[in-house]
C-alpha cells in the first residue's frame, strides 16, 4: 500500500539513513499550525485549544507495551465543541439578562404553564422554568449535544479502524521501511477526525446560540432533566420585526418551550428513539480508502498552501462523506419524521393552549413557519452534520395530523399516541386510517 503522503523528505539528507526516518513530531506540529490558522480565519482565538495530537506518542508507546488506550480514548472532544461554540458566541457580543427581561420571562412562564395544563395531558416538569443567556445555553446544552452527535464521531472512528485494518492486511509481507507505523496513522486520523467534528459541532452550536429561543427550540432533548428555558435576547430579536406586543411573543415561545419540555420529560423513551436513529446512521459510515489516499496526498504535499485549503480536505470536500446505505436512508427518514412529529405536535399544542387569548397567535405561527422553512435550528445542525433536510411540508402535515387526532378523539388520546408506535410519513396524510390501524376494538369476540 502506498504511503499516505505525510512523510517529510529532504533530498539533501537522503544519504543519511537517520534522516530518512519520518519526523512525526514535525508532521503533528504542521497539522496543528494548519488548524490554528483555520481557527484564526474564523475569528477564534486558538490559544485555549488543546493540541489533539499531543497524546498520540504516549498512546502509541503504551499500545506497544500492551496498554489499552483505545478503550479510554475520547471519540468526540466535548471541551473542543464547548470552547468553539462559546468563542463564536463571544464574538457576537455578550448581553446579560436585565431584571426587566427576567420579570417578563417569569410572567410568560407563569401564564403558559397554566394554559398548557388545559392543552395537553403531560404534567409540568419537575424542574422550574428559567432564563438563560446565549453562553448559559451553550453550557447547559453541551452535554446533550455531545450525546446526540457522539455516535457520528464513533462511526467515523470505527470506519478509520476498518480502514487501517485494510491497510495492515495490505502491508502484510511488504516492506514498510520509511513509512509511519500503522498505529501512528490510526491514532492520528482518529484524533484529527474527532477534532474536526467537535470543531464543526461547536461552530453549529455557536451559530444556533444566536437565534434559538429556548433549550428545546431544536426539537431535541438537550437537558437532563428536561425543563423549559428561554433566551430573552433572542426572543427580543425575534420580535423586533413584528408589530406584535412583546408580551405575546414571550408567551408564545414559553408555550412552545414548555410543551416540548413536558413531552421529553414524560416520554424518556423518545430520547432513546432519536438517539437510535443517529446511532444507526453512524454505524453505516464507511470511508473510501482510495479517496482518502488521493486527497490526503494532495493536502499534505501542499502543506505550505493556505490553511483553509488544507483543512477543507477532511470534511468539507467529502473525504469522510459516506455514500448512504439503505439502512442509513431508513435511519434518516426515521429521524426526519420524528423531528417533524415533535415540531408539529408542539405547534398544535401551542395553538390550542393559546386559543383566542393571544390575538396574534396565527401571525406568530406563520412567522415561525416562514423562518423554519428558511433555516430551522434542527435543519441547520443536521444538514451540516448528516446532510439531512427536514421538510417544512412534513412539519405542517404533522401539525394537521395531531389536530385531527384531537378532534376525532381527545387531548388525552392524541398524547397517548406517543406511548405506542409512532406514525410514519405516510400516516400523516390519513390520520383516521392511522387511528383505525392502532385502535383495539371494544368487542374482541370476533378475533376468537
Amino acid at each position: 500500500m502506498a504511503g499516505f503522503g505525510f512523510i517529510p523528505n529532504d533530498p539533501d539528507d537522503s544519504n543519511d539513513p537517520e534522516n530518512n526516518r519520518p519526523d512525526f513530531e514535525k508532521m503533528m506540529r504542521q497539522m496543528q499550525e494548519q488548524m490554528r490558522a483555520q481557527f484564526e480565519q474564523l475569528g477564534i482565538n486558538p490559544a485555549g485549544f488543546v493540541n489533539p495530537f499531543t497524546t498520540i506518542f504516549s498512546q502509541v508507546a503504551n499500545a506497544g507495551q500492551g496498554g489499552n488506550e483505545k478503550g479510554r480514548e475520547e471519540v468526540l472532544s466535548i471541551n473542543t465543541a464547548r470552547d468553539t461554540a462559546k468563542k463564536f458566541v463571544t464574538v457576537q457580543g455578550l448581553k446579560p439578562i436585565a431584571t426587566k427581561e427576567l420579570a417578563v420571562v417569569n410572567s410568560a412562564f407563569e401564564i403558559s404553564e397554566i394554559w398548557l395544563d388545559e392543552a395537553l395531558s403531560f404534567p409540568a416538569t419537575s424542574s422550574a422554568p428559567s432564563s438563560a443567556t446565549r453562553l448559559d445555553w451553550v453550557d447547559q446544552t453541551i452535554s446533550g449535544w455531545h450525546k446526540t452527535i457522539e455516535p457520528l464521531a464513533a462511526g467515523l472512528s470505527s470506519a478509520i479502524t476498518n480502514l487501517l485494518d485494510q491497510a495492515m492486511n495490505a502491508q502484510a509481507g511488504e516492506s514498510t521501511e520509511g513509512q509511519p507505523p500503522i498505529e501512528m496513522i490510526s491514532m492520528m486520523l482518529r484524533s484529527f477526525i474527532g477534532t474536526m467534528i467537535a470543531t464543526q459541532l461547536g461552530q453549529s452550536i455557536g451559530t444556533l446560540a444566536t437565534s434559538v429561543t429556548g433549550a428545546h427550540d431544536v426539537g431535541l432533548s438537550l437537558l437532563d432533566p428536561a425543563h423549559p428555558v428561554l433566551i430573552p435576547e433572542n426572543i427580543e430579536n425575534w420580535a423586533d420585526e413584528l408589530e406584535i406586543a412583546k408580551s405575546e411573543v414571550f408567551i408564545y415561545h414559553a408555550l412552545r418551550e414548555g410543551a416540548v419540555a413536558r413531552l421529553f420529560a414524560n416520554n424518556p423513551w423518545l430520547v432513546s428513539y432519536i438517539q437510535s436513529a443517529i446511532v444507526d446512521y453512524g454505524k453505516g459510515i464507511h470511508i473510501d480508502i482510495d479517496a482518502i489516499q488521493r486527497q490526503a496526498q494532495t493536502a499534505f504535499e501542499n502543506m505550505q498552501a493556505s490553511a483553509e485549503e488544507n483543512m477543507s480536505f477532511a470534511l468539507d470536500n467529502g473525504i469522510f462523506t459516506p455514500e448512504e446505505s439503505p439502512a442509513q436512508k431508513i435511519a434518516l427518514a426515521k429521524l426526519e419524521t420524528v423531528l417533524a412529529l415533535i415540531d408539529g405536535w408542539t405547534d398544535e399544542v401551542t395553538a390550542l393552549a393559546a386559543g383566542d387569548r393571544l390575538p396574534a397567535i396565527e401571525q406568530l405561527r406563520e412567522t415561525l413557519r416562514r423562518r423554519r422553512a428558511a433555516a430551522a435550528p434542527a435543519q441547520q445542525l443536521f444538514s451540516s452534520m448528516l446532510g439531512l433536510q427536514v421538510s417544512p411540508k412534513l412539519t405542517r402535515e404533522a401539525s394537521a395530523f395531531w389536530k385531527k387526532i384531537r378532534e376525532v378523539k381527545s387531548v388525552a388520546e392524541r398524547d397517548q399516541v406517543w406511548s405506542g408506535l409512532l406514525p410514519t410519513a405516510e400516516d400523516l396524510l390519513d390520520p383516521e386510517k392511522f387511528l383505525a390501524s392502532t385502535s383495539i376494538p371494544d368487542d374482541l369476540s370476533g378475533l376468537i
